[in-house]
């Protein structure tokens, strides 16, 4: 079994990406930092056939919802400070645009969109990961990536 900090810095920059994807930049950092802290209580239970990048992936979903409910929960008393965005989770390439298209995607399509496109999971991984079915997961990363074209028209290069 690989060591815990091997993990990290082989799948980190994914669950990052896909945490980012799904909340936006505000709770992404803190999401994947409890992910990785979740990870690493359940990881020496972890069966050695285990698939760890979808395993951590259902983990940063299931952080990210609770980010999402919390922040429904919290109170904004202050406009945040601007930071820099990014298109591919690294602050110092920005795009805002994309960040602003993914945000009007629906949550289910934001998810599917972001394991699919950026974790690089499977159809029916994504459905287990999210409890529904593999046709729905593929006509939500299907309308989210059309959805996407309408309002994100920019050429990937």
């Amino acid at each position: 079994m690989k060591a815990f900090e091997e993990i990290v810095a082989e799948h980190g920059a994914t669950v990052l990406r896909v945490c980012r994807a799904v909340l936006g930049h505000a709770d992404a950092e803190d999401a994947a930092a409890e992910t990785f802290l979740a990870a690493l209580k359940a990881y020496p239970g972890l069966p050695e056939t285990a698939n760890v990048q979808a395993w951590l992936v259902t983990i940063a979903h299931r952080k990210a919802i609770d980010a999402t409910r919390a922040a429904k929960r919290r109170a904004v008393t202050v406009p945040e400070p601007p930071e820099r965005h990014s298109g591919i989770g690294r602050p110092e390439q920005a795009d805002p645009d994309l960040w602003s298209a993914l945000g009007e995607l629906s949550l289910t399509q934001r998810a599917a969109v972001a394991y699919h496109y950026l974790a690089g999971l499977p159809y029916k991984e994504i459905a287990e990961i999210t409890g529904s079915s593999t046709a729905a997961v593929r006509r939500a990363a299907a309308d989210g990536v059309r959805k996407l074209r309408t309002i994100y028209p920019r050429e990937c290069e």
